[in-house]
């Protein structure tokens, strides 16, 4: 597969920068709208079958080899929230400012110990190449929610997220350091090895 293109289920610039940092120069990202596709509707119970929904959306359309991500935050305490619907815990029409304004105002009445917290992700592949097979690949990574957003980097939930081995919020990583301990860099990783299995 090495220097194949690679569809990426999704339009979000900051998800395709770090597809690109993690997966390297052997592979052509692109996105689906560079094939005029829309966002295909989310209609899974679990970041798995978003995952595997929107690859197959994408792979249908197009027969090339799809990667698709579903990822999100989930917190023990809220039941699991926000969960698959992290993306629009605030409403239809959320943006990540809301959306962490809804998280803190959900969580207020939480001590520290019960403020625990991990970004999940799945990506899926459907692979052209070994007949059209779809695998799975899971990443996560344990934190806390912080009572106030630390830090300027990143998207989404990473200000309020905050790594208590680390001692820093996702917000306060650079992009290198974040991409050695997401949840994301960990599906990731996974998907290079196995894509590096098939070619030995």
């Amino acid at each position: 597969m090495k220097n194949k293109t690679l569809i990426l289920a999704s339009n979000n610039q900051h998800k395709i920068f770090e597809v690109k940092a993690i997966l390297g120069s052997d592979y052509k990202i692109v996105k689906q709208s560079d094939y005029k596709i829309k966002p295909i509707l989310e209609t899974g119970l679990s970041f798995k079958e978003n995952a595997i929904i929107k690859a197959t959306g994408v792979f249908e359309a197009t027969g090339i080899t799809t990667i698709a991500d579903d990822s999100g935050l989930v917190v023990d305490a809220l039941n699991g929230e926000p969960g698959v619907f992290s993306a629009r815990y605030s409403g239809e029409n959320a943006n990540d400012s809301n959306n962490n304004i809804a998280l803190l105002k959900n969580m207020s009445h939480l001590n520290k110990e019960a403020r625990g917290a991990r970004f999940e992700c799945v990506i899926a592949l459907i692979d052209k190449e070994h007949n059209n097979q779809i695998h799975t690949f899971r990443g996560t990574w344990e934190g806390v929610i912080l009572n106030n957003p630390k830090g300027s980097n990143g998207f989404g939930y990473d200000p309020l997220f905050f790594d208590p081995v680390i001692g820093k919020s996702s917000a306060e990583l650079s992009d290198k350091e974040k991409n050695k301990v997401s949840h994301r860099a960990l599906a990731l990783t996974a998907l290079k090895e196995h894509i590096i299995k098939l070619k030995d």
